[in-house]
């Protein structure tokens, strides 16, 4: 399967291996990619978009997050997952057909310098935000310069390594950068663009985080009440509209996001079609629990998408920060506890294959066998303090069908007293003396979760370890996570097939202490931020493929995460009247596939 993958995902990548980099700033161009020329001219529709697709209709998300803040764009509050993407635009979009390309949106062209040190975007003259106001460098330069500074900890790392942004046209707006880098004009790129004049002396960090933020994208907020629903309407007016790169989305009328309790009550929704569109994780529940009268009857319908992403990590994040994660063996010990296919056929009947690695799923991952090539030539210089299994290769603990895994138990025992956690009466005691105590958080709400917990304690218990689960509503939950407080908490991390400088925000030490970080396990590994370098500065497709391989056994051999099954194919259950064309992505349901280019077809 692994090689299946890589050669549908790299095929076109080696057929222009030889033209690496190819993003050299000899004209102006309508997109970029680090691999090749766009496969899109200017005027082309993106192929996993229908053109004729009919305007109007409504669909409802489900989320189970709840909210507080309708301002994604700041580290205050928590505000809807997919906010953000509806109602505002970057300067280029991306496709989820071509691992390496955006294509121009607000900008109508694009230059990047042939030392890869600046890029310049020109604005289209049409661009406009939903009041109708004019996008113009202005505000470009502003929302660089303040989501950079005030934003959510994310948008720093492009600050950081932009030298000046200035106008450098009517329309034109130019970044230099403080080191070559060819990622960073896509990442600019992606950079959402916000008014300047609605925050005109005005403290944007600070900012009444239920204050609706100006964009220029095809959906408004229209209304909200607060943790309970969202709605968005589209734009009539929407600027982008008859842009080629446009047509076929932003179909639906309205668009809104309901909250509820936890996932069996947005289920219950769905099934009295509340809900339109539901999104199931759980093999076993996807071929038992279908069989509701509006299914049996057509009214609602099932749907696999197919797709050829990686994996990413789904798990249970272990905190490095503080003891007992602080000790590689103790992670380890904690993974060889999780006996993945007695908690797999509980949970899920056995169906879903268990994530090896974070790139797993694609031709960015083989950290079974021993690293050979350019991948061991990376990791050499670091191999005084890798982990094992990082050179020789590492798989996972096998397990057992059966509840006891008493082979697997005996090696945590082992690893754990080996750490300084020896067995007294019974229980496992820290090195200080007390008794050896872990704290999971999760969501009230998550009771999926919370099942998979409730198994692992079991386990960890016939350890001398109490496991205990500290469900906390909403609010608390994000404000606990954003300050790094917990021992072990349920982790996704998606990951994809152009990884690039958000590898720093997901592990690197730089951020790793920050409030708000995306490094959850508080990775600070020299060898981590060195194979991230590596990838940002790889000359050609081969070394990039060795550097991500490289990141990946550093990462899966640092036991930060406990991992659990991979999803299979996307599988969503929906409303009968919702459509999608019949061409999806390679990525699926990613990148706003869902409603991007939904269309309601009776409405």
């Amino acid at each position: 399967m692994r090689r299946h993958i890589f050669q549908i995902v790299t095929s076109g990548v080696m057929a222009v291996a030889a033209l690496w980099p190819v993003v050299t700033g000899a004209d102006p161009a309508h997109g970029l990619s680090l691999y090749g020329a766009p496969a899109l001219a200017p005027d082309m529709v993106l192929p996993y978009a229908n053109p004729d697709a009919p305007k109007g209709g409504r669909m409802v998300q489900g989320n189970t997050d709840g909210f507080d803040s309708l301002n994604p764009f700041i580290l205050k509050g928590t505000a809807p997952w997919q906010l953000a993407a509806l109602t505002h635009e970057g300067l280029m979009l991306r496709s989820a057909d071509e691992p390496f390309t955006l294509y121009c949106l607000l900008c109508e062209s694009v230059d990047v310098a042939t030392d890869n040190l600046s890029v310049t975007f020109t604005l289209r003259d049409t661009a406009r935000f939903a009041d109708g106001t004019p996008v113009t460098v202005a505000d470009v330069i502003w929302s660089f310069q303040t989501l950079g500074t005030q934003g959510h900890p994310r948008f720093r790392a492009l600050h950081d390594q932009t030298a000046e942004i200035a106008q450098t046209g009517p329309r034109s707006v130019t970044l230099r950068f403080t080191r070559p880098d060819r990622e960073l004009p896509l990442i600019a790129g992606l950079r959402p663009i916000l008014q300047q004049a609605q925050w005109q002396g005005r403290d944007f960090a600070a900012a009444d985080p239920t204050q609706v933020v100006i964009g220029s994208g095809p959906y408004v907020v229209a209304e909200h009440e607060a943790g309970r629903q969202v709605t968005l309407r589209r734009n009539p007016d929407y600027w982008g509209a008859a842009l080629p790169l446009r047509r076929g989305m932003a179909n639906l009328d309205e668009v809104q996001i309901a909250f509820f309790g936890d996932g069996g009550v947005m289920f219950e929704a769905f099934k009295a079609g509340q809900v339109t569109v539901y999104r199931e994780t759980n093999a076993e529940d996807w071929d038992r629990l279908y069989d509701f009268p509006a299914m049996a009857e057509g009214r609602m319908v099932k749907s696999d998408i197919a797709h050829r992403r990686p994996t990413g990590m789904t798990g249970y994040v272990m905190n490095t920060r503080r003891p007992p994660f602080d000790d590689w063996r103790v992670r380890e010990a904690m993974i060889a506890a999780f006996n993945f296919p007695y908690v797999n056929g509980t949970v899920t009947g056995g169906k879903q294959p268990r994530i090896r690695s974070y790139f797993d799923n694609s031709g960015l991952s083989d950290v079974t066998t021993p690293a050979t090539g350019a991948v061991r030539d990376l990791l050499l210089p670091h191999a005084a303090t890798l982990l094992p299994g990082a050179l020789d290769g590492y798989s996972l603990p096998a397990g057992d069908v059966s509840e006891r895994n008493r082979a697997d138990l005996r090696r945590a025992a082992d690893l754990l007293t080996e750490a300084g956690y020896p067995v007294q009466d019974g229980r496992r005691m820290t090195p200080d003396g007390r008794p050896m105590q872990i704290a999971a958080l999760v969501r009230q709400g998550d009771t999926g979760n919370q099942d998979i917990l409730n198994l692992y304690r079991a386990a960890l218990d016939r350890l001398g370890i109490a496991l205990t689960l500290r469900p906390v509503d909403n609010a608390q939950y994000a404000e606990r996570e954003r300050n790094l407080d917990f021992d072990l908490a349920p982790f996704r991390r998606d990951l994809s097939l152009s990884p690039g400088n958000e590898q720093r925000l997901y592990w690197g030490a730089a951020l790793a202490a920050t409030p708000g970080t995306r490094n959850l396990m508080g990775a600070v590994d020299p060898a981590i931020d060195a194979m991230i370098d590596a990838m940002l500065r790889a000359a050609t497709p081969d070394d990039f493929r060795a550097s991500i391989e490289a990141l990946d056994r550093v990462l899966i051999t640092g036991r930060y995460v406990i991992p659990i099954w991979a999803g299979g194919p996307d599988r969503i259950a929906h409303d009968a009247r919702l459509k999608y064309p019949a061409t999806t992505p390679i990525y699926g349901d990613r990148f706003g596939w869902l409603p991007d280019v939904w269309w309601m077809d009776t409405p």
